[in-house]
C-alpha cells in the first residue's frame, strides 16, 4: 500500500543515534527516584547504584525489553466501534489537548480557570467529533481534591466519552493507578476484559535528562502489569533539560523512551508500550517551552523513525493550531510545520483545543482543529498499487487521445482513489487578517526595486530567442 510520509535522518545518522542512546544507558544510566523500581531492575541486571538512584542499563536488556513489547495495541473504548488499532494503516490517530488550567468561556468569552464540568463538555465534544479519536483528559479539574485529580478526571471522562482516552498518573503512584483500573474494569466489564482491551492510556512522562520521578514510575508499573498501555512522554527542553543540538536532544528522548520500556517489560513482560516525545527548544528570550520553533515537528520526525525501528507504537507529533484566541492566527509557516510531524510516522497525535501553548483549551477550538484535520488527513489516504489498479487493460480499451471518463472503471473506482473536500468545512480556515497585507506590499515594492537577477550569457540569451522566434514562426505558417 502506498502512503505518503517524510523522512528526516539518514540510515548512518539513525545508527549512531541508536548506539550512543545504549552507550548513554550503559554508561550513565537514569535516576528511578523509587527503591522498589530500583531494586526490580537491579534483579534483573542493571548495574544499581543506590546512594545516588541510579540504575545503569546494559545494552542487553535493552534488547530483550524491545524483543518483549508487543508491536501491535488494540486501543479499546466504551463503544466497540470506536476502537482503535496502532500502528495505523494510514493517518495518525487525532486526540485532544491535555491538562490545560484555564478555558476560554464560551459564553462570556472571558478566561477562567477549569472545572469538572467543563471537563465533562470537553468530553462530550470530543465524543461528538468523527475527527476526533481519542479523548485526553483535556483540561484539569480545580473543584475537585486535587490529590484524587487522575481518578476523578478518568471517571468524569469515561462517563462522557465512549471512545479511547488518555489520563496521566497521579502524584500518589501505584494507588491511584489501581484505582483508575478499577474504574476502567468496572466499565469494561472486569479486569481480563480490560486487558484485552483497555479503554485508556496513561501519559507517563520522564523528567529529562534522564530521570523518573517516584510515584509516576510506580504508577507506570502498575499500569503496567495490568495492561494499561504506557505512552512514554519524554519532555526534553532543548538547551535546559537536553543538549541545546538537535541530535543531542533527540538521542535524550530516545535515551529516555528505551529506560522506560525496560522497566514497563521488567514489570511484565509483554505490557503494552508506546513510543512518545512532546520535546521543543527552550525559548531563549523567556526561558519557556518554544512550541512555535522549527525544531518540534523535525524532533517529530526523528523520533518516529526510531519508534519505526523497534517495531514500537509511537505518538510522537502535535496538532492543533498553536493560538491565544479561539481561531486560526498561526502563520502559514507555522501550520505547515505541522505537516512534517503528521506525516512522519506518528501513530497518534494530540493538541486538538488547545490555547496559549497547551495552557489553555476551547471548546470551539476542538471544533476547528477537527475539521482542519478532517481535511488534512486526506493526505495521508493510503492507495492500492497493483496490476489490478494500474488498469494496463482499461487504458488499452480506452485507446490513444480518449477519455477514460465514460469507462465503467472509472464510474467504480473514483470515489474510493479520489477523495473530495468539504468545501463548507473548509472555510473555517480563513485566518480572517487582512493586518498584515499592506506591509507585504511595501516589502513586495523593495524587493523589485531592490533585487537584481543576474542575467544570463550573452550566446545563451541570444540562441533563446531565437528558438523562440522560430517556434513562433512555425505556429503561424
Amino acid at each position: 500500500m502506498a502512503l505518503a510520509r517524510l523522512k528526516f535522518l539518514d540510515k548512518d545518522e539513525e545508527d549512531l543515534i541508536h548506539e550512543q542512546s545504549l552507550r548513554c544507558l550503559e554508561r550513565i544510566g537514569v535516576m528511578v527516584k523509587s527503591p522498589s523500581v530500583l531494586k526490580m531492575l537491579g534483579r534483573a541486571g542493571a548495574s544499581i547504584d543506590e546512594k545516588r538512584g541510579v540504575a545503569k542499563i546494559p545494552e542487553g536488556m535493552v534488547l530483550d525489553a524491545l524483543r518483549k513489547a508487543p508491536k501491535r495495541l488494540v486501543l479499546g473504548a466504551r463503544d466497540p466501534r470506536n476502537e482503535k488499532v496502532v500502528p495505523v494503516e494510514s493517518y495518525p490517530l487525532l486526540a485532544t489537548t491535555g491538562l490545560a488550567i484555564y478555558t476560554r468561556d464560551i459564553d462570556s468569552g472571558k478566561n477562567r480557570p477549569t472545572t469538572n464540568k467543563d471537563l465533562a463538555n470537553f468530553s462530550r465534544i470530543a465524543d461528538a467529533m468523527d475527527a476526533i479519536d481519542i479523548c485526553w483528559t483535556t483540561v484539569t479539574a480545580s473543584d475537585v481534591p486535587q490529590d484524587a485529580l487522575a481518578v476523578e478526571s478518568l471517571w468524569t471522562v469515561l462517563q462522557n466519552n465512549t471512545k479511547h482516552i488518555h489520563v496521566v498518573p497521579a502524584t500518589h503512584g501505584a494507588e491511584s493507578a489501581r484505582r483508575q483500573v478499577e474504574l476502567a474494569s468496572l466499565v469494561s466489564g472486569g479486569p481480563e476484559q480490560l486487558k484485552k482491551k483497555p479503554l485508556f492510556s496513561v501519559i507517563s512522562c520522564s523528567i529529562a535528562p534522564l530521570a523518573f520521578a517516584g510515584p509516576e514510575i510506580e504508577a507506570q508499573v502498575e499500569f503496567a502489569k495490568h495492561g494499561i498501555p504506557v505512552v512514554s512522554m519524554s519532555m526534553s527542553l532543548g538547551g535546559l533539560s537536553s543538549p541545546i543540538t538537535m541530535a543531542g536532544t533527540i538521542e535524550n528522548i530516545n535515551a529516555e523512551n528505551l529506560a522506560s520500556l525496560v522497566i514497563t517489560q521488567t514489570a511484565s513482560p509483554g505490557a503494552p508500550f508506546v513510543y512518545s516525545t512532546e520535546s521543543a527548544p527552550m525559548d531563549m528570550k523567556t526561558g519557556v517551552m518554544d512550541y512555535n520553533s522549527y525544531w518540534l515537528p523535525v524532533l517529530s520526525a526523528g523520533a518516529a523513525q526510531f519508534a519505526i525501528r523497534y517495531g514500537l507504537p509511537n505518538l510522537v507529533a502535535s496538532w492543533g493550531i498553536e493560538t491565544m484566541d479561539p481561531g486560526m492566527q498561526s502563520a502559514f509557516g507555522e501550520v505547515f510545520g505541522m505537516a512534517i510531524g503528521t506525516f512522519s510516522g506518528s501513530d497518534m497525535i494530540s493538541g486538538a483545543g488547545s490555547l496559549d501553548h497547551a495552557k489553555g483549551a476551547a471548546l470551539e477550538q476542538v471544533v476547528m482543529d477537527s475539521y482542519l484535520w478532517e481535511d488534512i488527513r486526506g493526505y495521508m489516504k493510503r492507495y492500492t498499487v497493483s496490476k489490478e489498479k494500474i488498469a494496463l487493460d482499461v487504458i488499452e480499451q480506452v485507446g490513444h487521445g480518449n477519455t477514460f471518463l465514460t469507462n465503467p472503471h472509472t464510474a467504480r473506482n473514483f470515489k474510493a482513489e479520489t477523495p473530495f473536500r468539504d468545501q463548507r468545512k473548509k472555510l473555517w480556515q480563513a485566518t480572517l487578517s487582512t493586518r498584515m497585507a499592506e506591509e507585504a506590499r511595501e516589502e513586495t515594492r523593495k524587493i523589485l526595486k531592490e533585487h537584481k537577477v543576474p542575467s544570463l550569457d550573452k550566446d545563451v540569451l541570444r540562441r533563446g530567442s531565437e528558438i523562440v522566434k522560430e517556434y513562433e514562426k512555425k505556429l503561424l505558417a
